[in-house]
């Protein structure tokens, strides 16, 4: 059996050819040397990216470009391409020096709520791990700094986002509703919100297995957040169930809205692990009362109106009572 050592760069190519993660040699300025056909898909997306910042959302472009400058081992989260689809997934990040000119980048994507979990936890111990060191050193070094406060911000990121579809998590779209209705009891403006559920969710799991109803998730999670406009807000409310706001909008905007999402899914085929699916969704829609209406009430109109939907046949949108 060859050591490690003894592998030719042919040897080097068919390994990483046939590993899952997307893997890029680049150097110390983030300019793309060389790179496995797994992030040769994601790269896809931007055919005329160089440089490894490129394939990054701006927002994460700065935290790559300090990470290559430390020219350091590093280990962090994060969403990256690494299909040939449009959606970014939530990645296991590696940065390892090679030698003094030359890093390995690598992105393994995190399959499950339940990987997405156990990063959210080690970001949490990273964070009291450096609460407890700078509680006992007040001499704390300005890159240990940085680093604490981008896993702060980090942590805090995740804690808000649904790790499977990257939408706001029950919690964070609750709260976002509870907010819209003070605002609008208060200063009497519309509202109004619509609760989406994945039609014969649980026949999907049954008959293809949880990691195909997990990918069909996804897809539909992209088509509602694509599908609604500025400021409407969706996030995931819990297994295939979904809830936009839609703040200073009467039901007839959360119809037009409706009847749109609908029809958007109906007339397209998600294709899924090799698989060419039809999937539809049914919505309730609900319209703030003011002075009569909780959130809770709001959202009870609106799942009844949903399981109305459900009722009459399913693919289709009914407005609340």
């Amino acid at each position: 059996m060859k050591n490690l050592t003894d592998l030719s760069k042919r040897d080097l190519k068919i390994l990483f050819d046939h590993i899952q993660a997307a893997i890029a040699l680049v150097d110390r300025e983030g300019e793309l040397i060389s790179w496995n056909s797994a992030f040769e898909a994601g790269k896809s997306q931007f055919p005329k990216a160089n440089n490894l910042k490129e394939l990054f959302l701006q927002k994460d472009a700065g935290v790559i470009r300090s990470k290559l400058a430390e020219g350091i081992k590093d280990h962090w989260a994060g969403e990256f391409a690494v299909t040939e689809t449009d959606a970014a997934v939530l990645c296991d990040f590696w940065l390892v020096p090679i030698d003094d000119r030359h890093m390995l980048f690598i992105a393994e994507r995190i399959e499950s709520e339940a990987d997405a979990e156990d990063m959210v936890e080690k970001l949490r111990k990273q964070v009291r791990l450096f609460q407890v060191e700078s509680e006992y050193s007040k001499k704390l070094a300005r890159n240990k700094q940085i680093e604490m406060e981008a896993v702060i911000a980090q942590a805090e990121e995740v804690a808000h986002v649904d790790p499977l579809t990257f939408l706001p998590n029950r919690r964070t779209i609750i709260k976002d509703m509870q907010n819209e209705v003070m605002r609008a009891e208060r200063y009497r403006t519309l509202f109004s919100i619509s609760v989406v559920d994945i039609d014969n969710f649980k026949l999907i799991n049954d008959t293809y297995g949880h990691p195909v109803g997990d990918e069909v998730l996804r897809h539909v999670a992209i088509h509602l957040r694509d599908g609604i406009r500025h400021p409407d807000v969706v996030g995931r409310y819990g297994g295939e169930e979904f809830i936009i706001l839609l703040p200073n909008s009467d039901r007839n905007a959360a119809v037009e809205q409706a009847a749109r999402l609908c029809r958007g899914l109906r007339d397209k085929k998600l294709l899924v692990k090799e698989l060419e699916l039809q999937v539809t969704i049914s919505i309730g829609i609900a319209e703030f009362r003011i002075g009569e209406d909780s959130w809770h009430s709001l959202l009870k109109r609106a799942d009844n109106a949903m399981f109305e939907a459900k009722n009459l046949g399913r693919d289709r949108w009914v407005v609340g009572d």
